[in-house]
């Protein structure tokens, strides 16, 4: 990848009904709305499952993303796949483009991103991409 640029990122979370699957993994369902700051000056939409053992920080999450607005200042939209897991509280992090989902100037982009949560709970972002 060509690209690497890293900014912060706020979100609000909403828990979203469980279906008869979710219930009986022991599973959640979550609506995530990202604003994002910086290189990617952006609004992203996630749609989450996810489930966690609290007391040990393990668990996993999978989820779409659909972001829309600019990144280095050309405009479209993209989308993103999560496949993370925790283990005793040590995060790894899949978090891919889906190939052609890139629109108007984003087209051909391809990439990953990471997302680190400080102790405080701000969020940060690190997009490695390019734009073929």
């Amino acid at each position: 990848m060509k690209n690497i640029i890293k900014g912060k990122f706020s979100l609000k979370a909403t828990p979203e009904p469980s279906d008869e699957v979710v219930q009986t993994l022991g599973a959640m369902r979550m609506r995530f709305d990202k604003v994002f700051e910086g290189a990617l000056d952006a609004q992203g939409t996630v749609s989450m499952i996810g489930i966690m053992n609290k007391e040990l920080g393990s668990g996993a999450y999978v989820a779409i993303e659909r972001i829309s607005g600019t990144l280095e200042g050309k405009n479209g939209s993209f989308c993103l796949q999560h496949s993370c897991t925790m283990e005793r509280n040590k995060p790894e992090q899949h978090i891919t483009v889906i190939p052609d989902t890139g629109t108007d100037q984003l087209q051909g982009l391809k990439g990953r991103m990471t997302i680190d949560i400080e102790k405080d709970g701000q969020h940060f972002y690190t997009f490695e991409f390019e734009i073929q």
